[in-house]
């Protein structure tokens, strides 16, 4: 049955608007999305084996093409359409973060990083470069690949920090398996970036470790 045959009150774009869309489920805000299903399905249902094929949101934004384009109903178009809203949501956060909020509204952080490195399915190290107000100067990926204490060079942190005329950084990897917490390779990376960081006077105000929706964060456990 199509959605525009179900009754109002349970039609989702109807829903989203009469109750906001945090009351919709994760298929139902695709069905939004979407607009339209495919022949036997509705759009939710078509939503339902968006997440059921990819396991999860984090998996459907990190999707290629060629994989997104596995699921009947879907193409370039559609995938387009997706990138485009991820990306308003990245600059909408940066936008955020630009205004000086990184340390009054620490979720304003993590809902970026999240956006930035959680949904890549290789290891990247990211850093945020804030002014002296603490508010985001750049944000950028410097390594991708196996993350380690030897691949993560200082120097080229320090000359980017320096290069922007940071004041302080806020660090961020993430771990394509799920799990967020640091390893014993995370501290002692995090501890050397913040000896080398500090020569040239710039702080190290976090370090967060991003897993899907799960972020894990130094300063939080005191480990900075």
């Amino acid at each position: 049955m199509a959605i525009t045959d179900w009754p109002a009150a349970q039609r989702p774009r109807e829903r989203l608007i009469k109750h906001g869309p945090e009351a919709l489920s994760d298929a139902e805000l695709l069905a939004v999305f979407l607009r339209v299903g495919v022949t036997g399905k509705s759009a939710v249902d078509l939503g339902r084996d968006m997440v059921g094929h990819f396991g999860s949101l984090n998996g459907l934004f990190a999707a290629s093409l060629a994989d997104f384009s596995q699921i009947n109903g879907l193409g370039p178009a559609k995938f387009a359409q997706l990138q485009a809203v991820l990306e308003l949501a990245r600059r909408s956060l940066k936008e955020e973060l630009q205004s000086g909020v990184t340390l009054s509204s620490p979720t304003a952080v993590k809902q970026y990083l999240q956006l930035l490195v959680g949904n890549k399915q290789y290891e990247s190290f990211a850093v945020l470069f804030l002014d002296v107000k603490n508010r985001l100067v750049a944000a950028e990926e410097l390594f991708r690949g196996t993350l380690t204490h030897t691949s993560v060079y200082p120097r080229e942190i320090v000359k980017a920090a320096l290069a922007h005329n940071a004041a302080s950084v806020i660090l961020a990897h993430n771990h394509p398996s799920g799990t967020p917490e640091p390893s014993a390779a995370d501290q002692t990376l995090t501890t050397a970036l913040k000896q080398a960081l500090a020569l040239v006077d710039v702080r190290v105000l976090d370090h967060f470790v991003v897993a899907g929706r799960n972020v894990y964060s130094f300063a939080e456990h005191g480990q900075l």
